[in-house]
């Protein structure tokens, strides 16, 4: 593989740990911790992510079209970048005792922001890559290749920084390094630093050898142009009825998935009762999984196209969906279970292995889908509207299992909403077209 392909790898690799370390296997139990109910943690964390969801929804379509324009997407990624670390380092400052939730969820919801608009100035770049016929095993080893750089993160934040809260050490039985006060859950705060300086250096194999290849040169009017173009599109849709149903189907799934990714860690906390070191053990299982599959997955992509792969994967989490639903310390499937059973753990352990699995070949597969569906000269407004139908309703998602929680006062109930929006989702992908619309765009 060119150097090309490998720097476009190793946006995945940097930016994988705000998922893995912030969204779900750390920092979220860290805040359910925090506010010691998992109800009102997750009802938080819905909110949060939800205001952030609803920036990306309004501006990702309009980025996009500026970019394409602009010919500017790595300008564009620098920037985003910046939001990125500042985002994350900022959440050191969540410290027990001096704990202010509203800070916490901004300086989370715009490391959030910069990861998602720069992820699609890098996604755009995909069908530049390669033969159309080899995109599927690129962003299937992409997806891959990120997933291991989460492996490596958690397992060094598992391994040397993360503490037991009831016993001050961390996986491996040694109290954090650095001289982390562990009293103080220094080593579990470090998180934020840790996920800023993993992406700052693992950047730069990207800025060094990916280049954009249309020149930085942004024509007078671009704001204006790109505007106009982003409203034709939008217009045309209703003629383009596979691009149209891609979106929405695509909106659906991705929602449920980042529901179940967002809420795994906070909700083995509050209905398991699990610290942080089993949530890591979990994570990285999970982690482990979705590499393999995510590899694989791009393979199956690559030969049979990227629908079945996403079908098959979203049948998979509505099937996981409702099994997480049913798991309780007390009860799991309906079946009641004797005091003390370990057979809700096990199963979440399986869940989650499923849940890597399938969550990682159904992204990569995804993006693969959306450059057949999309017109090549307008890639990153393309990817812009996919952005947008992974956002449009996912401020919603979070508020919907926010006030679900709320209302139910059940962390289980609270996560229903995911059910209906893979079966929704599902529906939709059936008046999708494997390679797009043929009718002039």
């Amino acid at each position: 593989m060119s150097k090309r392909i490998w720097g476009w790898f190793f946006f995945d690799w940097a930016s994988q740990p705000y998922n893995t370390l912030l969204l779900t296997f750390i920092f979220g139990p860290y805040v359910k911790e925090l506010m010691g109910s998992g109800t009102a943690a997750q009802s938080a964390w819905g909110l949060g992510i939800g205001a952030a969801g609803l920036c990306i929804a309004v501006l990702a379509p309009l980025l996009g079209a500026i970019s394409d324009v602009s010919g500017q997407r790595l300008r564009w990624i620098w920037l985003f970048s910046l939001l990125y670390v500042i985002g994350a380092w900022m959440l050191w400052y969540a410290a027990p005792g001096d704990f202010h939730l509203g800070r916490t969820l901004g300086f989370f919801a715009l490391g959030l922001i910069g990861m998602e608009f720069a992820t699609i100035f890098t996604n755009a770049m995909l069908p530049d890559l390669g033969p159309r016929e080899q995109l599927g095993r690129i962003s299937g080893n992409g997806w891959a290749f990120g997933y291991v750089g989460g492996l490596i993160a958690l397992v060094l934040m598992l391994t040397l920084l993360a503490e037991n809260p009831a016993t001050g050490r961390t996986l491996i039985g040694i109290p954090p390094v650095l001289g982390l006060d562990p009293a103080l859950r220094e080593g579990t705060r470090a998180v934020g630093p840790l996920t800023a300086l993993w992406y700052a250096v693992f950047m730069v194999p990207f800025f060094l050898w990916v280049r954009d290849p249309k020149p930085p040169k942004a024509p007078k009017g671009a704001v204006r142009q790109a505007l106009g173009q982003l409203g034709g599109t939008l217009r045309m849709l209703p003629k383009t009825p596979s691009l149209l149903a891609y979106l929405g189907a695509s909106m659906l799934y991705r929602d449920a998935l980042n529901g179940l990714y967002v809420f795994g860690g906070i909700y083995a906390a509050g209905v398991l009762g699990w610290d942080v070191t089993r949530i890591g053990i979990f994570g990285i299982l999970a982690i482990v999984t979705g590499a393999i599959f995510t590899a694989l997955g791009g393979r199956a992509d690559s030969r049979f196209g990227p629908k079945p792969v996403i079908g098959a994967c979203v049948a998979i989490l509505l099937g996981v969906s409702l099994v997480t639903i049913s798991i309780s310390r007390d009860h799991v499937l309906g079946i009641a279970l004797p005091e003390g059973s370990p057979l809700p753990d096990l199963l979440f352990m399986a869940v989650g292995a499923v849940i890597g699995a399938a969550g990682g070949a159904l992204q990569a597969a995804s993006r693969t889908m959306m450059v057949h569906q999309a017109r090549p000269d307008r890639m990153t407004e393309a990817f812009g509207l996919y952005a947008l139908s992974g956002k449009a309703t996912s401020f919603l998602a979070p508020l919907l299992i926010s006030a679900a929680t709320w209302m139910s006062g059940s962390q289980q109930t609270g996560i229903l909403p995911l059910v209906f929006l893979f079966l929704a989702g599902l529906v939709m992908l059936g008046f999708v077209k494997p390679d797009g619309d043929t009718a002039p765009r």
